[in-house]
């Protein structure tokens, strides 16, 4: 089966329309984000077959599972979709291996799949006993072992507490790695965004406003209305080149020179991705000296993207990254700031947290 999808759906609810059109040649992790009641959970219920859309054309890889226009539709149980709720939905009275063999395809083994969602040694377990994390863990274990074409994720952390959500992420990271599986990700979390996704679908009313590469949309001056100011932040690749550099820090190779960050737990040569928010960010003119800050990054300005309010966005471009850095109106004009000017982009080290740094995605196929 091809990777990739295509889908356009036109759904009239009462007085809200949802209007989209999204196509991927690539399949990977797309994260559907928006605010509440932007049509998110709307878009995956239609892919899942579970409302039927006045106008649709639903293609995953190369099954049509809907299209109106032929009057064709995939029933739910037929379209090899895996679903993961907000709550983990698992059967009560069955034990966590009871409850993964439940729709397991056949022939299939729980061994790899437990294993990588870190949960086999709860099989015995009844769900009762589960913290929020495991519970989750098992409900994606449970759709996977269904191997689906597609893995439909409706914000499936909004209901733990950081901490669990904290350790149910580094799970996440590993699915389409482990699986080659498509999935939608549904999100109001732009941290899990940019941890997770290959592509970015931002939904508004109904109505896609932006979609695309992640690192493209993310190091978008443009895009921060739809992200949320306080939320933007580029997304670079690095190397981890040394794990252990001295002071509790770890050094990072990235296209145009080294960062220095809070000491990561990973091998030395991992390919990893680190969130450097925008508001993290400070410009300079000219290279600094006695500064605390430990990242000094030379860049150049490729656009600066003017809001209603005090701030703006400008957008950097280091070496073969991208950037983005959000001050004031004030200090870009005292800057003299314009595009093609060159700067250097100053990063404090302890400002990126742990969590902002995960592993680069590359995919292999489950045996």
């Amino acid at each position: 089966m091809s990777n990739g999808h295509h889908i356009r759906i036109r759904q009239h609810l009462g007085r809200f329309t949802l209007d989209v059109e999204l196509q991927s040649d690539t399949g990977g992790v797309t994260a559907i984000f928006g605010p509440s009641g932007s049509g998110k959970t709307s878009l995956i219920n239609a892919i899942a077959g579970l409302t039927q859309p006045q106008e649709a054309f639903i293609q995953i890889g190369d099954r049509v599972l809907s299209d109106t226009a032929n009057g064709s539709f995939v029933k739910p149980h037929e379209r090899r979709v895996g679903y993961v709720f907000q709550d983990a939905r698992l059967f009560p009275h069955l034990t966590v291996e009871k409850n993964l063999r439940y729709g397991a395809a056949p022939g299939v083994s729980l061994t790899k799949t437990t294993e990588l969602l870190g949960i086999d040694h709860l099989l015995d377990r009844l769900p009762n006993a589960l913290s929020g994390g495991e519970a989750q863990r098992v409900a994606i274990g449970r759709a996977l072992l269904s191997q689906p074409d597609i893995l439909l994720m409706d914000e499936p952390l909004a209901s733990l507490d950081q901490a669990r959500r904290d350790e149910l992420l580094p799970y996440l990271d590993q699915l389409h790695r482990f699986s080659g599986t498509q999935i939608f990700y549904v999100t109001h979390s732009m941290a899990e965004v940019a941890r997770l996704a290959d592509t970015i679908v931002l939904l508004k009313d109904g109505q896609v406003t932006r979609a695309g590469p992640a690192m493209d949309i993310l190091s978008d001056p443009a895009a921060l209305p739809d992200i949320g100011v306080r939320e933007a932040g580029a997304v670079l690749q690095a190397t981890l080149t040394k794990p252990d550099a001295g002071d509790g820090l770890s050094a990072l190779s990235i296209s145009n020179g080294t960062l220095l960050l809070p000491q990561i737990n990973a091998d030395e040569g991992a390919a990893l991705k680190v969130r450097i928010l925008a508001s993290d960010i400070i410009l300079s003119r000219d290279r600094p000296d006695g500064l605390s800050a430990l990242n000094i990054l030379p860049a150049t300005v490729a656009h600066i993207q003017e809001g209603t309010g005090p701030g703006v966005a400008v957008a950097l471009v280091s070496g073969q990254d991208r950037l983005v850095a959000r001050i004031t109106r004030r200090s870009a004009r005292a800057l003299n700031l314009t595009q093609g000017a060159c700067c250097f982009a100053i990063i404090k080290s302890v400002s990126v947290a742990p969590g902002a740094v995960s592993a680069a995605h590359q995919t292999t196929q489950q045996e």
